[in-house]
């Protein structure tokens, strides 16, 4: 286990001991010798955490303390910058902008041993990087999903051919050069996926969809299965 993460385990297991615990009882643990422990709880009260006690009679936390809002150990904060990176690979603008505002919030908030961890350059997401469409803004899209309200396509398919759609939107599946609407259209009578490249408009409508967004989803997933039993 790596110091930051048995950092954080420590913190926890005396914030949640109700007598004094051991170094003893916490290597056993956190699977790491004693000494270990003598090392990161001197490390801890020089951060400040108000850890009391000794060697022989155990060490509790003195009440009052409490972690900050955001507390990860080193692997949970390695999903999030490698999950932070993979947004930039997107084409949605807004999302990128609220990644690395995300960021900065998290670096703000974790201690520094965490905050290493995010400014270190040691993942990487690789790859193309998709376009944002040029028509029109992605947030809208996740807007009206959430919102459960339609929207008006002007729409090009694979052959050239232009058409205005009016769909429940009720998904977004982002490819490395492109991303999918996944929706509900109005003219077909089906679940239909737009490619957002291929749309030259899209505007919120005035009608809504309220409590049909989770059936859409059921029924376009449950297309999966009969796919897959197909092929089977």
């Amino acid at each position: 286990m790596r110091k930051a993460s048995r950092l954080f385990e420590i913190i926890q297991i005396l914030r949640l001991a109700r007598k004094p615990m051991t170094a003893a009882a916490m290597a056993e643990t956190l699977e790491v010798t004693v000494r270990s422990i003598y090392r990161d709880i001197a490390a801890l009260q020089a951060m400040r955490v108000p850890i009391e006690g000794g060697r022989g009679i155990g060490y509790i936390m003195r009440p009052g303390f409490d972690l900050p809002p955001l507390m990860f150990s080193i692997e949970e904060m390695e999903a999030i910058v490698l999950s932070l990176a993979l947004l930039e690979r997107t084409g949605d603008q807004e999302l990128k902008q609220a990644a690395r505002r995300v960021n900065q919030k998290i670096a703000g908030a974790v201690p520094a041993p965490l905050r290493r961890a995010m400014d270190g350059k040691a993942l990487y997401a690789w790859g193309s990087v998709a376009q944002a469409p040029s028509g029109f803004d992605l947030g809208v899209v996740r807007r009206a999903i959430r919102d459960e309200q339609k929207l008006t396509l002007d729409y090009r398919d694979e052959r050239g051919r232009a058409s205005e759609r009016t769909i429940r939107p009720i998904a977004l599946i982002y490819y490395s050069q492109t991303a999918n609407i996944v929706a509900w259209c109005d003219l077909r009578q089906a679940i239909r996926n737009f490619r957002s490249d291929r749309v030259e408009r899209c505007e919120i409508g005035q009608d809504h969809f309220k409590g049909e967004g989770d059936r859409l989803r059921d029924l376009w997933t449950s297309g999966w299965t009969e796919r897959a039993a197909a092929n089977g």
